[in-house]
């Protein structure tokens, strides 16, 4: 079923995982990530993002805060741009 998703119907899915993780915290960094990022996305920078939406929220957040290196598969321009966190908006 996957296979039969075209682009935008994988962005909305990825977006639902992005907002879902678990904890508000994980959903702000990872779905605010998503929000700001994902209208210029193409295959390579969604299959980046869904790939990084099978890791566990603590390495993805330690990955964000630079408290732990990120994997070498998630080195380049989108974890650097996760890693500068000015996309997270929490609302009061």
């Amino acid at each position: 079923m996957p296979d039969l998703l075209t682009l935008e119907g994988r962005k909305q899915r990825a977006k639902f995982r992005a907002w879902h993780r678990g904890t508000r915290e994980a959903d702000f960094m990872i779905g605010g990530f998503f929000d700001r990022y994902h209208a210029d996305w193409g295959e390579a920078e969604l299959a980046w993002f869904e790939a990084l939406l099978e890791e566990n929220d603590v390495d993805v957040m330690a990955w964000a805060m630079k408290t732990q290196p990120a994997p070498p598969r998630f080195e380049g321009d989108l974890m650097r741009a996760m890693q500068e966190l000015d996309y997270v908006d929490i609302p009061r």
